[in-house]
């Protein structure tokens, strides 16, 4: 017979280490990973904002979690943050790859080369680089999931954010490639690309006056939430979702279907 629902979804015993979980995106899926039994590896560049986020979440679940100041453009930060976790946990068989930043409005000609290079660090070679530590870490020996979040906008042109698209476009890559080698390990590697999502991040896209018709015109017909990611985010770590990898599950409301 084959497992029941609970047990599908269920991450009990297991530890998730969470990159940009203070807020939005990250912070819901650290909630929903809680509910559904894992401890928690709480990230973000400041110490206070993921406090924060660590007692609305434990609050809520009753996860056990640690909260780690962490930049994630920083190779000592990357470094503290797998030690961190491995030293209270003695496992990551869960890694999040949600922290990203977007400096950059306007043309790709106007771009200036630092807020290249900065949104290249943080989106791009900082889930890999810390995706290699913990690879080398836990999964490598034990297996594991990895999950990034990408964007709806990494497989498209959007006129103001071209150069956070290519990041994205980069990292839906890497997910692939990653999946491709160490799936011998008992790794998993997935993607998230969420359209637009109602966090602080992409204010600029669904703050304006022409936002509003813009989603009522989706086939979801509204904007996207937060909350309305947690539930994908859960399939692609758990059981339910062992026979897929290197895949990267759009979330948009069917932006790119209209």
């Amino acid at each position: 017979m084959g497992k029941d629902i609970a047990a599908l979804f269920s991450l009990a015993g297991k530890t998730a280490l969470i990159a940009g979980a203070s807020r939005g995106i990250g912070e819901e899926i650290a909630r929903v990973y809680g509910l559904a039994g894992a401890g928690l590896v709480l990230s973000s560049r400041k110490l206070e904002n993921v406090k924060e986020a660590e007692a609305r979440i434990k609050e809520e679940t009753g996860a056990e979690t640690l909260a780690v100041a962490s930049n994630i453009s920083s190779s000592a930060d990357r470094e503290a943050l797998v030690k961190a976790a491995m030293d209270w946990a003695g496992r990551i068989d869960i890694l999040v790859n949600n922290a990203g930043t977007n400096p950059a409005a306007g043309p790709l000609a106007d771009v200036e080369e630092s807020a290249w290079d900065k949104i290249f660090e943080v989106n791009l070679k900082g889930p890999f680089m810390l995706s290699r530590l913990v690879y080398h870490a836990w999964m490598k020996d034990h297996g594991g999931v990895i999950l990034n979040t990408a964007s709806a906008g990494g497989f498209s042109s959007s006129p103001g954010i071209n150069t956070y698209n290519i990041t994205k476009a980069a990292l839906i890559h890497l997910t692939k490639c990653l999946a491709a080698e160490w799936g011998k390990n008992g790794i998993r590697v997935n993607a998230l690309a969420p359209g637009v999502i109602k966090t602080r991040l992409s204010q600029m896209l669904w703050d304006n006056p022409d936002a509003e018709a813009r989603f009522k015109n989706s086939p979801v017909g509204r904007l996207g939430m937060p909350e309305d990611i947690g539930g994908t985010a859960l399939l692609l770590v758990s059981e339910a979702g062992s026979f897929i990898t290197g895949q990267t599950v759009v979330l948009d409301g069917g932006q790119m279907v209209r």
